[in-house]
């Protein structure tokens, strides 16, 4: 469970790290002379809050503790970016020497402002084989423009949750595979009372809970990026097609408005009242984390996970997902980034850890070995997630030099277009590009 993970909903985390490029440049180049074999003790940063997540943390670096027994780790969790990014200016022996961040989209920032560590010479010394440990798209998302400065340390894979016992009473044998067979079932399993409904088959406005522009993206083969580094939105056939579909699947189940105030009934979407497990939604875009969730909060109906539909001419990708995760690197100002590495290496390469650490965690793992360990101790259904994770066509959005700007960007456009605000979809799609497009430059 990831509250501060959610990629284009991150916007406090994006302004909070906005300063960071500036105040880290140049730092980036390792100073790696302390002795990792010395009696030392390391800072380790994190963002996990929950009791039983700060548990599993302290349980994995009490076993690298046990593996190198001259290194102690000082844990201090709940660190969101905006305490991450006044550390790093700051510096100092308090400060981190161990980083984790849950963002994966502001990897762009940390890589080319040098506020994390440049982990190349680190990897090369330890002659870890990366394409070998870590499926490409994990580390896809932990490097930019060929500067590696995390790894990955466990992974979100998205995927769809279905109410079997609403799939029963509506006659429906099998979870949607097509974007159109998503929206047919969709309004069959939507039940109105009155004003509102009974129950919704799924909320496809992007103010719901995880149905956010990137997570629908994943759906469809798209490229936000060309190869001039220009924002392809506009270009790209696969955007407009996926707010087309976006805003017809509105329309259909009720229109923004009705959607929109049904919204406003729901539970908190870390609660036990989330309005999936209550029953008031039938089908949710979610993380793998929502099947334990919803199992702690004991629903009375049976839980269906299958991956998230794809474009009706793409049905031979069915099976692909969104991914995002854990980052871990080392902070450019730390006096012991060697004794640091060796707690980066073990918590997101060393098999045990990596397995050990997704059971109290509740996450994907994120290295082959691990995901194929049969020491993972999953409900069945959890495969769906590791499949996904290992799908060849699984995606996340690509990284940029201003971090997950151009998603934001990209989502308030959307805020915009489905309640009717923007009229011309191709002209808005221009726009919006063309803004990403400013602010990447101004960035640089």
């Amino acid at each position: 469970m990831r509250k501060s993970r959610l990629t284009t909903t991150a916007a406090v985390a994006v302004a909070a790290i906005s300063v960071l490029a500036t105040a880290c440049t140049g730092q980036s180049e390792s100073a790696a002379t302390d002795d990792p074999n010395a009696k030392t003790t390391i800072n380790f940063w994190h963002g996990w809050s929950a009791p039983a997540e700060v548990k599993a943390v302290q349980d994995n670096v009490d076993r690298f503790e046990k593996a190198h027994p001259n290194i102690e780790v000082n844990v201090i969790g709940n660190i969101n970016d905006d305490k991450l990014n006044q550390s790093l200016r700051a510096g100092g022996s308090k400060g981190p020497d161990v980083v984790s961040s849950f963002t994966t989209s502001n990897v762009g920032k940390f890589c080319s402002s040098g506020a994390f560590a440049d982990l190349k010479p680190f990897i090369e010394k330890s002659k870890l084989d990366l394409e070998k440990t870590f499926p490409k798209v994990l580390l896809d998302y932990t490097q930019f423009e060929g500067k590696r400065c995390a790894l990955p340390l466990l992974a979100d894979a998205y995927g769809l949750y279905y109410n079997k016992d609403a799939f029963e009473k509506a006659g429906i044998a099998a979870p949607p595979k097509t974007m159109s067979e998503l929206a047919s079932i969709a309004k069959k399993l939507t039940v109105e009372k009155g004003d509102s409904y009974q129950q919704l088959g799924f909320m496809p406005t992007f103010h719901g809970y995880e149905t956010v522009a990137d997570h629908y993206m994943s759906s469809w083969d798209h490229k936000y990026f060309d190869e001039s580094g220009k924002s392809n939105i506009a270009k790209d056939p696969s955007f407009a097609k996926m707010f087309t579909y976006q805003k017809k699947l509105v329309a259909d189940l009720g229109g923004y408005d009705k959607l929109e105030k049904y919204r406003g009934t729901f539970g908190d979407e870390w609660g036990s009242k989330h309005p999936f497990q209550t029953g008031q939604v039938a089908m949710q875009l979610d993380g793998e984390w929502r099947l334990g969730m919803a199992e702690d909060a004991k629903v009375p109906f049976e839980i269906g996970v299958a991956p998230m539909p794809v474009a009706d001419d793409e049905a031979d990708s069915y099976g692909k997902g969104f991914l995002s995760g854990t980052i871990m690197g080392i902070a450019p100002a730390s006096k012991k980034q060697n004794a640091a590495w060796e707690l980066v290496k073990f918590m997101t390469s060393d098999t045990k850890a990596v397995v050990d650490f997704a059971n109290g965690i509740r996450n994907v793992p994120s290295t082959f070995e691990a995901l194929k360990s049969p020491d993972l101790e999953f409900d069945p259904r959890f495969k769906t997630f590791l499949d996904i994770a290992q799908h060849p066509k699984s995606n996340t959005p690509d990284g940029a030099i201003n971090g997950a700007t151009y998603q934001q960007t990209i989502q308030d456009f959307g805020y915009q277009y489905e309640k009717g605000a923007v009229k011309d979809l191709q002209a808005g799609l221009e726009k919006t590009a063309k803004q990403i497009d400013t602010d990447i430059a101004k960035a640089k």
